[in-house]
């Protein structure tokens, strides 16, 4: 989704600053790419890329936990079961500035049950402007799948769905939803 995000957004005429973890697809033609495979490293590149961005569109899948520690050699099989610590990732969304922010953020909410009241909820704890949401319980839509179907919850309390349809057919419509916010955001700041 995010990769066809920046298609659009480069198509429209958007400069693109892409953070990207390691993908089976081309990188989109245009895009300025930062590579990262870890959540420190998104969080660390996200940090430096809101210092110069109009718009931050959040649409990583991070996991939510890490392990605890790494070890520099391969663990040998043993016959005794085997626990994994893990720990909680950082919350990169969560973690950018909630006072007087110059861009726009668009976060992702990739929910199992209850759309609609945990998009709202994580639209208000992450002071995002809009919420992307979606169904990731069926395999149809979704993570692995070329197709998507979302509702956009934006700040104001109004919300948009896009029905089932291509990621890049949503990709454009998001680009066009986040253009028209953006030009709103600059209208209310020149009052």
């Amino acid at each position: 989704m995010g990769y066809a995000i920046a298609e659009a957004a480069l198509a429209s005429g958007h400069k693109v600053e892409l953070i990207t973890g390691p993908a089976s697809i081309p990188s989109p033609r245009g895009a300025e790419i930062v590579s990262v495979t870890t959540s420190d490293e998104l969080h660390d590149a996200v940090h430096r890329a809101v210092r110069k961005c109009d718009v931050l569109v959040m649409c990583a899948a991070v996991s939510d936990y890490k392990p605890a520690a790494r070890s520099g050699r391969k663990m040998k099989k043993r016959k005794v079961p085997f626990a994994l610590k893990l720990i909680p990732t950082r919350d990169i969304l969560a973690s950018l500035s909630q006072e007087n922010r110059d861009y726009l953020v668009v976060g992702f909410a990739a929910e199992t049950h209850d759309l609609k009241r945990n998009a709202q909820k994580k639209l208000r704890a992450k002071n995002c402007d809009a919420i992307v949401a979606n169904d990731v319980s069926s395999s149809e839509t979704g993570m692995e799948s070329d197709e998507n179907e979302v509702t956009i919850f934006f700040r104001n309390g109004e919300s948009k769905k896009i029905s089932r349809t291509s990621k890049k057919n949503i990709a454009r419509e998001l680009v066009k939803i986040i253009a028209k916010m953006w030009e709103k955001s600059l209208t209310k700041k020149s009052w």
